[in-house]
């Protein structure tokens, strides 16, 4: 019996869970395509984030939002290699954990702790709507940022509303990851042999655009880009491509995970093979 992605070419442009992503698609039927885009290394000098660790256990915050999972795992590894792993997760649960989106949810539950406020929506601006009805003048509330400048807003609408802000970044990427492999893979896109591109990071949208300007195929992945089906993991991705003129996205209604990322592109299939 078939599968519901029954011979569907996908780019599967994933990092940390490349591989349970692209087995998803798999055992529907698909052919996944990886793409590793984004490279998450450790951060070369941790001087800063261990600093914010130390406030952290001191209970300077009040408040801690959490952009990622990823970060919180990073941190608590940091903590972990200063020896201060248990007073690093009484510092968090003495605070109060506010969320965007379910990775950071998870990573708490990892370390036995759970979201105190979490976004409705799983972007910075559902951060700052979820804070709307409060009165943060003069509250403590340290961010956990990703690369990037992309949560620049939401550090300066919390400045602007009067709380004290302290903000840590605690990985970065690896720029030049895999750099020959996705250019092969925006040829692949330009000659058609690719369906559908499945993005689960607004960086892996950045790197994508990054590595065509860099190999002279930046035309060919904007006429592919304005052909290829398109799916996105949730909102902030879906933000990212509707900048670049993209506006026809596959994606979750409200669960902005794999799982329901791939029932998703089962459900908008179109009939019959690509020509």
């Amino acid at each position: 019996m078939g599968g519901a992605l029954d011979g569907l070419r996908i780019l599967v442009p994933e990092s940390r869970e490349l591989d349970l992503f692209a087995s998803m698609l798999e055992a529907e039927g698909a052919q996944a395509l990886r793409c590793p885009l984004v490279h998450i290394l450790e951060l070369e000098n941790a001087q800063e984030a261990e600093t914010w660790i130390d406030r952290l256990v001191a209970g300077e915050f009040q408040d801690i939002v959490w952009l990622t999972g990823e970060g919180l795992r990073r941190l608590l590894g940091i903590a972990e290699r200063r020896g201060s792993k248990a007073a690093f997760i009484d510092g968090v649960r003495a605070a109060r954990s506010i969320t965007r989106g379910p990775k950071p949810a998870r990573a708490l539950r990892e370390i036995g702790l759970s979201t105190q406020l979490a976004a409705l929506a799983p972007t910075s601006q559902g951060v700052l709507d979820a804070l709307a009805a409060e009165d943060i003048s003069g509250r403590r509330i340290a961010v956990q940022l990703y690369p990037g400048d992309g949560a620049a807003p939401l550090l300066a609408n919390l400045r602007d509303r009067g709380a004290m802000v302290f903000p840590v970044t605690p990985y970065r990427y690896g720029p030049e990851s895999e750099a020959a492999r996705v250019a092969a893979a925006i040829r692949e896109l330009y000659a058609g042999r690719i369906d559908m591109i499945a993005f689960t990071s607004s960086p892996q949208v950045d790197r994508l655009l990054d590595v065509a300007q860099n190999a002279g195929l930046e035309n060919e992945l904007r006429a592919s880009l304005s052909r290829v089906r398109i799916a996105a993991i949730g909102p902030v991705v879906e933000e990212r491509l509707r900048e670049l003129g993209i506006t026809s996205i596959v994606r979750p209604e409200s669960a902005f995970h794999l799982k329901p990322l791939v029932r998703a592109i089962a459900s908008s299939r179109n009939p019959g093979p690509r020509q």
